[in-house]
């Protein structure tokens, strides 16, 4: 007994050291993440360490010199390409190598390698649309070009430089808090990265839920509810422009065309495009801007996280020099300008993902029926490993048209909308083309025939590339492959035993929309319709809807000696083009009901001046009214549980105005009554007041303010990781609105361009910060600037020795032998 006494400590010291130098599922040692020297509170800020490095290896041909502005951002000055890109990998990785190499395991379908088998039929999905596969296609055909994968080496290299000299206590605190290391990085994971945009811009579709409307209700109401062009639109190309080119031979649509699916086939759908997933650009040109050249502007809208999406900073070498945002992990500047051009982008939004029925000859998958005869499916045996070291095998078929995402049924948060049995037909799978090559040329270009050429490179998804150079010329273009299609040709699920139901072949680049130096004096782009009807190809059936692209046309229309500023205001404009159009005749109804015209919501609706603004009390009421509205009118006949999809927008705006009699104001769902079109906005307007109580309180100006009911929040890439994200940031906006702030998406980067004839003078910011290290001041030191829709200086230096007070620290990068 007295033995035990004396020897509990030790069992209770071995018992917490076994328990503290173990993981327990995802749980990392807990040790090692409180070990002072190494865990996490290593991460915790500490004054910068700014200094010269020498990095091992022959990848240096020469010294790099690195100069670091007050925002943190990088001014890279190398003495030649290789050089450039080795130390933008290098330098990016010290701030953003957690960022990068998630979203590398987000697009490989390897999640279960640092969270668990939770992530299983996430990652499951993401392979079975195919881009890991397709990017390490991409990667073998770039080997092929000397100029890609020259670039693509040296950035990898530099990241593998700067993961060499890393220790425990420098790994990033994710890195510590999920219990793995970062691997060796490759052009392969640079490629991930462009697919996982690909993926993020062009990874939904209405086919599987229109063909089931199309099934209930038939041609006619297809037709009438869900037209193939806007009642009111304001297209990227302005109408009357005439094509200069001589269109190809359009396929005509086949007799046969795919009947509506069948209930026991079909259990699934892909999902919607996301309507916050858009963007805005724009320039003018020197006939309407102060300077009298012109001046560019562009908003990504992107989901806000932290760290930010992008990653500010100047690369400069004797071939280049160039500035603005890069995705971490991808070499060059995606968004930008030079001395003389400045680009941004818009999301196209084409449908270009297509579904195909299939015939099986067994249930063995290995067989399918096309075009009168029985082709071989291509299987892929995928193996997932688990954070634990279980592995689990999957098996992926291919066909002609692309992977067969789902061959039984598999109910689960990540797939439910996957239509089983279908193969599917997607731009972003397509391997030709060199994106990253688009880019590199981008950042060289000198004036409009350059940005024409670099374009040529681009594959998917089409962007809307916006130019303008100091020679005077402004451009837009939907740029990027596009297939040739019959009319309506994917507006639903298509027949995959019919060779006609294939893809025909592309619209040739040079004659996908686009115009240069209109007479009205800007160009613009909001993921609206590329162009009218006189357009000769079909490019899909709905585009995003159309309030921010007539907001800004109408706001450059007007504009006269415009400056910078000038952009800056119209990005952060808040004027509800929505409410204009519609509220006036919502308020006639609401007024035929005597207890909501006596309510105080109904006179703070009234008095509105229709602006989104962080205090406005009306925008609130209106915003959530107009899903309510929505779901009145829509909900019974196009019910969620039968996957359907809601007429537009527009096309219930039209219905409101012209058609007040129209049977689908009548609900199904109380067969006893007759409802009319005043029944529903009233009953809908009660709903939405309901909830806002329910949810805020009673109506008053703080507890319904826009900003608050809005709630815009920027989370951490894990949502688990809630002390690493903001929330209840204070802003206007809103998905119709120019400034497309909602709770969770918005503008990732606004830019302004004004360029000169001998230096341009650029303004910009996003909603984070530099550092990908939450213990960093410059985490998220820009959130509160950008939600006051500030924008900042930008330091665009000539020169390596070029003098600013901004410039706050410096370093080089040398090779071994110097």
């Amino acid at each position: 007994m007295q033995l035990i006494r004396h020897l509990w400590p030790l069992f209770l010291a071995a018992f917490f050291l076994y328990l503290f130098h173990r993981s327990w599922g995802v749980v990392p040692p807990l040790g090692n993440l409180f070990n002072p020297f190494v865990g996490f509170l290593q991460n915790a800020e500490r004054p910068p360490e700014i200094h010269d490095a020498k990095v091992v290896g022959e990848e240096l041909r020469g010294e790099v010199t690195v100069w670091y502005d007050d925002r943190a951002v990088p001014h890279i000055f190398a003495e030649n390409d290789e050089d450039l890109y080795f130390a933008q990998g290098y330098v990016v990785a010290r701030d953003r190598l957690w960022q990068m190499e998630f979203y590398t395991l987000v697009a490989a379908g390897r999640l279960t390698e640092v969270v668990g088998a939770a992530a299983l039929e996430y990652d499951r999905y993401n392979r079975r649309i195919g881009m890991a596969r397709t990017a390490v296609e991409i990667t073998e055909k770039l080997k092929g070009d000397p100029v890609a994968n020259r670039i693509l080496e040296a950035y990898a290299a530099g990241v593998n430089a700067y993961i060499d000299q890393l220790s425990r206590r420098d790994l990033p605190v994710e890195y510590k808090l999920l219990n793995y290391k970062p691997e060796r990085w490759s052009p392969y994971k640079s490629i991930l990265m462009l697919m996982n945009m690909r993926h993020t811009l062009n990874g939904g579709s209405f086919d599987y839920r229109l063909t089931n409307v199309l099934a209930t209700y038939g041609a006619d109401v297809v037709a009438n509810l869900f037209p193939d062009y806007p009642a009111v639109e304001s297209p990227i190309v302005p109408p009357g422009t005439p094509w200069q080119f001589s269109p190809l031979t359009v396929p005509g649509a086949p007799d046969t065309m795919a009947a509506p699916p069948k209930s026991d086939l079909i259990a699934f759908y892909v999902p919607a495009p996301r309507p916050e997933v858009g963007s805005n650009n724009w320039a003018v040109s020197g006939s309407k801007s102060a300077t009298g050249l012109p001046i560019l502007a562009n908003d990504p809208h992107l989901q806000l996280t932290l760290p930010s999406i992008w990653y500010e900073m100047q690369l400069a070498s004797p071939n280049v020099n160039v500035y603005g945002v890069a995705l971490p992990g991808t070499p060059a500047v995606i968004i930008g300008f030079n001395k003389d051009v400045a680009w941004g982008v818009t999301n196209t939004g084409s449908d270009v993902m297509d579904f195909y029925r299939l015939r099986f000859r067994d249930a063995t998958w290995r067989f399918y029926w096309h075009d009168g005869k029985w082709k071989p499916t291509t299987p892929h045996i995928e193996t997932y490993r688990m954070k634990g070291g279980s592995t689990v095998t999957d098996t992926l078929y291919y066909t002609h048209h692309g992977p067969i995402v789902y061959h039984e049924a598999r109910p689960t948060n990540y797939s439910s909308n996957i239509p089983v049995g279908y193969a599917m037909r997607w731009v972003a799978n397509e391997a030709d083309g060199a994106d990253l090559l688009t880019f590199h040329y981008l950042n060289r270009a000198t004036g409009y025939e350059d940005y024409r050429k670099a374009l040529t490179y681009f594959t998917a998804p089409a962007q809307n590339f916006v130019f303008s150079s100091n020679g005077g010329d402004i451009a837009i273009i939907s740029n990027g492959k596009l297939p040739l299609k019959w009319k309506e040709q994917g507006k639903y699920l298509l027949d995959g035993t019919l060779a006609a139901h294939d893809w025909q072949g592309w619209i040739p680049g040079g004659q996908n929309p686009g115009v240069k130096n209109p007479p009205r004096g800007f160009v613009s782009s909001a993921n609206q319709f590329p162009a009218d009807t006189t357009y000769p190809y079909y490019l899909g059936w709905r585009f995003a809807h159309s309030s921010r692209a007539i907001r800004i046309n109408e706001r450059l229309d007007a504009m006269v000696h415009a400056t910078a500023d000038s952009l800056r205001v119209l990005q952060n404009d808040n004027y509800n083009i929505d409410a204009r159009r519609i509220l006036p005749r919502l308020l006639v109804s609401l007024a035929s009901d005597n207890s909501i015209k006596r309510s105080a919501e109904y006179d703070a609706l009234e008095r509105w001046d229709y602006h989104n603004n962080a205090d406005a009390v009306g925008a609130s009421i209106f915003e959530n009214w107009l899903d309510d509205l929505l779901t009145g009118i829509w909900g019974d006949d196009f019910p969620a549980d039968a996957q359907m999809l809601y007429p537009s927008l527009d096309r219930t705006f039209e219905l409101i105005d012209n058609e007040p009699d129209a049977k689908w104001f009548d609900r199904v769902d109380t067969p006893d009554t007759l409802e009319t079109m005043d029944d529903i906005i009233c009953e809908s307007f009660k709903t939405a007041i309901r909830k806002l109580r329910e949810r805020f309180g009673e109506l008053s100006a703080d507890n319904w303010k826009w900003a608050k009911v809005k709630h815009t929040r920027i989370r951490h890439l894990v949502p688990d990781f809630t002390s690493f994200g903001r929330s209840d940031v204070i802003n206007g906006g809103g998905n119709g609105v120019v400034n497309a702030t909602s709770g969770t998406h918005g503008p990732s980067w606004r830019m302004v361009v004004q360029l000169d004839k001998d230096w341009p003078v650029a303004y910009g910011i996003y909603p984070g910060g530099q550092s990908g290290n939450p213990g960093s001041k410059f985490y998220d030191n820009m959130i509160d600037r950008w939600a006051a829709g500030q924008l900042d200086t930008l330091i665009f230096m000539k020169e390596v020795n070029a003098e600013s007070e901004r410039l706050v620290h410096r370093f080089s990068l040398k090779p071994e032998n110097r």
